[in-house]
């Protein structure tokens, strides 16, 4: 009797050992970050995802490998409610590839077409090169459309910008208007509480459907820049963004801001104005991620990518787009550098606080075209 209470004892010890040794492990995987926020399987200098994919609040989430194997976000969703919006992907960075994922987006301008791009800072940045953005454009006969900086540099005025854009290629295969060559309008802001409205380049009301062509990369100020930061900054004027960058509290003066997180929401309340003036149905977006360095088209002399490049995406939500890129970076090897810059300056708060506003959705179906 003694012999089987003393196995008994022995038993309940070592179970004991084991449950406390699991409760060890579970806690430690609760408190580690997601490194790989969407299941993909890599080439030698891609991180091409899987076919298909979706991801929710993906950034530092224990859930987004299980997140990753439906296409279907892991809701009590009802009937009623949206299917997650498609994001197309390519490895293929070409203009062939940029035709493939503006092609799976079956989107056609229905009048005047404006492709907005960063013209990119002189003598070095890392601007869209016209060799690799010209045949799409030629194809849909859009214009070339950008506006002056707040900040200075080469960008500032009309006449300096001008020839950037043609030293830069991009008036060798389109027209180029710069928006606010002639003056600004503003556009109303439903419900905003950074902004009461968006101030863009007169010409902007000359187009009725948008291309929003972008590099993304990190951004000194916003964290990183994709088709959000292209709208929110790049179509703003030079008061509209100091107006952005200070939150809504002035339109000229520095660019600077004390609350980090009030100007990236004024960014993303800019956008909806832009969405809902043209309407959600004549704007679209495509992302092209190559020479992803920590430093924006802004930079004339930005840092060298540590990152190999991954490819182009496209979709009809700007939120999902930016937070597909977001993921993959996260995945990326060699990611530290671009990781540190997002994160040190709240750079998810945009996508956060856009979804919080109805800009669209993190979560997301990805559809790799490569097949």
């Amino acid at each position: 009797m003694k012999k089987n209470t003393g196995a008994q004892l022995a038993m309940k010890k070592i179970t004991a050992l084991i449950l406390l040794a699991a409760l060890v492990l579970t806690l430690s995987a609760c408190g580690r970050k997601s490194a790989d926020p969407v299941t993909a399987s890599a080439a030698p200098e891609s991180a091409a995802p899987q076919e298909s994919a979706v991801t929710q609040d993906p950034v530092n989430s224990d859930t987004a490998a299980a997140a990753a194997e439906t296409t279907a976000p892991k809701t009590d969703a009802s009937p009623t409610e949206k299917a997650a919006p498609l994001v197309y992907f390519t490895s293929d960075i070409s203009p062939e590839g940029l035709q493939a994922v503006y092609g799976a987006l079956n989107w056609t301008p229905s009048g005047k077409l404006a492709v907005k791009v960063s013209t990119g800072e002189p003598p070095a940045s890392n601007y869209l090169r016209a060799d690799l953005i010209g045949p799409l454009v030629q194809s849909l006969n859009g214009t070339i459309v950008e506006c002056n900086t707040a900040y200075g540099g080469s960008r500032s005025s009309s006449a300096m910008h001008l020839q950037v854009a043609a030293d830069h290629g991009f008036t060798s295969f389109a027209d180029f208007d710069l928006m606010d060559e002639e003056g600004e309008v503003q556009w109303p802001v439903t419900g905003g509480t950074r902004l009461e409205h968006a101030v863009v380049g007169s010409h902007a009301e000359n187009y009725s459907d948008w291309l929003i062509l972008s590099h993304f990369k990190g951004h000194a100020m916003a964290g990183f820049g994709g088709a959000i930061k292209n709208v929110g900054i790049g179509m703003s004027s030079p008061s509209g963004k100091v107006y952005v960058h200070s939150a809504g509290t002035r339109t000229s003066g520095s660019i600077m801001h004390s609350d980090q997180d009030a100007w990236l929401e004024a960014m993303a309340e800019m956008v909806t104005a832009v969405r809902d003036h043209v309407g959600p149905e004549h704007i679209v977006y495509i992302n092209v991620m190559n020479r992803l360095s920590v430093d924006c088209d802004c930079d004339g002399n930005p840092a060298e990518p540590d990152i190999h490049d991954i490819g182009i995406l496209a979709s009809t939500d700007p939120v999902a787009l930016d937070q597909a890129c977001v993921d993959l970076v996260w995945q990326a090897e060699g990611n530290e550098s671009l990781v540190r810059r997002i994160e040190s300056r709240d750079g998810l708060h945009t996508l956060q606080y856009a979804e919080q506003i109805g800009l669209g959705s993190r979560t997301y179906t990805l559809q790799n075209l490569d097949g």
